[in-house]
């Protein structure tokens, strides 16, 4: 196994929504978040405002939680969802914890935000959150750290089951529209996990979850990776760069736009980074490599 190497995250989640947008729209926080017609509007805002070629959905990264019954502080415009106080208090809860309802609630608006947006003709990224991410809305970080040691069969059993829910959310989300699938899970990094748990992770759940959801992946609908996801199949050696050649130099928003129906899985930069350009015209598909057998 190689290192595995960071990428240094810029974004903050926990941050609102810009000033400059919200000024412009006749919105109330965070009523807004709540209803898919406020949510296309304040996704087609932020996209004009950023200079970007396709509208981000949703706005946070509680949605998946909250639907599994997590509590969820909703902010304002200068602080956006987070989570509240924790529902479970040992790992064994968290399988006791209901599946998520895609036919209710903020998750349910988030799709339907997703095809009116599509209706609109707009590009639409739809953003799902890892287990470590998800986890942090539900139980203290520090019993899914004892779990891991102490009982990891469980916490493996305790991944599978949140890598359904997440499948499943990717899935009916394609069906509502999102061209772009768009997995992180930031708080699951090497600068978190260290080097040898972050392979553990790999091993036990990211490389065989990215093997569904890349199936996904049409001549409609591409898969993205955080970064961080990326280095760690890069350094783990479960993945791997093929050089795929653009029609010109462009952003790498819009190369993710060309490249749906040619390329399954991409994530050489963060799709938060619509200044990123490929200049060299070169756009990097994401291939995972199946383990050796012994």
């Amino acid at each position: 196994m190689g290192e595995i190497k960071d990428f240094h995250c810029t974004y903050d989640n926990s941050a609102g929504i810009s000033e400059e947008v919200t000024k412009r729209l006749d919105l109330t926080f965070p009523d807004c978040h709540f209803h898919h017609e406020t949510m296309s509007r304040l996704s087609k805002a932020i996209k004009e405002h950023e200079g970007a070629v396709f509208c981000e959905l949703p706005f946070c990264h509680t949605v998946e939680a909250e639907a599994m019954g997590g509590i969820v502080n909703y902010g304002n415009e200068k602080a956006g969802p987070r989570a509240g106080e924790y529902v479970c208090h040992s790992v064994e809860e968290l399988l006791d914890l209901p599946d998520i309802d895609l036919t209710k609630g903020r998750i349910h608006e988030v799709l339907l935000a997703c095809r009116r947006l599509r209706d609109q003709g707009e590009h639409v990224v739809l953003q799902v959150s890892g287990p470590f991410t998800i986890l942090n809305v539900l139980i203290d970080a520090k019993y899914v750290f004892k779990g891991w040691r102490k009982s990891p069969e469980l916490m493996t059993e305790v991944f599978r089951k949140l890598g359904r829910q997440i499948l499943s959310f990717m899935e009916e989300a394609k069906k509502y529209g999102a061209d772009l699938l768009s997995y992180a899970d930031s708080s699951g990094g090497v600068n978190i996990l260290g080097p040898k748990m972050a392979a553990q992770v790999a091993e036990v759940f990211t490389c065989d979850f990215l093997k569904d959801a890349e199936k996904l992946a049409d001549e409609h609908t591409m898969v993205l990776l955080c970064p961080k996801t990326t280095l760690t199949l890069l350094g783990t050696g479960r993945g791997k760069f093929v050089d795929r050649i653009l029609s010109s130099s462009m952003s790498y928003g819009e190369g993710c736009i060309e490249m749906i129906g040619t390329v399954k899985m991409a994530g050489q930069m963060c799709i938060k980074n619509v200044g990123y350009q490929l200049e060299n015209g070169v756009f990097k598909e994401v291939r995972l490599i199946e383990r050796a057998s012994i």
